[in-house]
């Protein structure tokens, strides 16, 4: 692991280095990036950065320089390179008071990269009671308020899935805690419009551009009953599931298995700093 905060490269990237008062800390006033490196390179770089800096505005968080983190990226990922990685940048509100109001210091700005493993090829997920909330003020935001996610994924690991799926308020379906979801009925392959409250997910924007789907909103229950069902994410790329709930499902399925050849056809075009 390789750590670079406020322009410095950490010698020692797990040592206390942000105060006690950084207002990411004390109440998670935060945005973050997770961007997939191969090859010591990061992929898909620039569409992070401009998602990170629309999340860091929909938060009210000024003074994020991306030529900055472009800096710390550099620095973490020099040297050995990773051959299969992710970076983690971390952007909060600095130094505040303890309490929601911010101060006045700069931002605090992180990067961090770590290896990592290949995601398996198919995995199993839940459904969890909890809805996201589509009218929320951090709804499509990627920040590091995930107290949520925590418990829906520890529920999703008791019941042996690596996923938790949630539905929104009208009941349609949103997310997981990391991911979009795929899924595919008579054929069609559809996942949940942005309006659905569900991140605009690098990995979900690039694979219908490489592959295709219909964006609708519709019953949950809807994708619980397709014929295929997969999961996109920086980190999973394109994952088949094998199982939702009680219900199994063969995975990888035809669509599933055409979806991740579009994606390993084009994931090299956007490989390197410049991309």
């Amino acid at each position: 692991m390789r750590a670079w905060i406020n322009g410095q490269l950490l010698t020692d990237p797990k040592a206390p280095a942000v105060p006690v008062t950084d207002h990411g800390l004390t109440v998670g006033d935060a945005v973050f990036e997770a961007v997939k490196v191969v090859g010591g390179e990061p992929f898909a770089l620039q569409r992070h950065l401009d998602r990170l800096e629309r999340s860091a505005e929909g938060l009210g968080l000024v003074g994020l320089d991306l030529a900055d983190v472009r800096r710390g990226v550099a620095a973490v990922l020099e040297g050995d390179p990773l051959p299969l990685g992710r970076l983690r940048i971390t952007v909060t509100g600095g130094n505040a008071p303890l309490g929601s109001g911010r101060g006045n210091d700069p931002l605090t700005v992180i990067v961090v990269a770590s290896p990592m493993e290949p995601a398996p090829e198919t995995t199993a997920v839940i459904t969890v009671p909890w809805p996201r909330n589509e009218r929320g003020a951090l709804a499509g935001l990627k920040t590091t308020s995930y107290g949520e996610n925590v418990v829906a994924l520890a529920r999703a690991q008791a019941a042996g899935a690596s996923e938790a799926v949630f539905a929104n308020l009208a009941g349609h379906l949103c997310e997981g805690t990391g991911t979009n979801v795929f899924y595919v009925v008579d054929g069609q392959v559809r996942t949940p419009t942005l309006a659905s409250g569900c991140l605009a997910g690098v990995t979900r924007a690039l694979l219908i551009e490489w592959f295709g789907a219909t964006e609708v909103d519709e019953p949950i229950e809807v994708a619980a009953g397709a014929d295929e069902v997969f999961l996109v994410s920086t980190t999973r790329d394109v994952q088949g599931v094998h199982r939702w709930d009680h219900r199994e499902l063969a995975a990888p399925g035809p669509v599933t298995r055409a979806a991740a050849q579009a994606w390993r056809d084009n994931e090299a075009s956007l490989i390197g700093f410049d991309r």
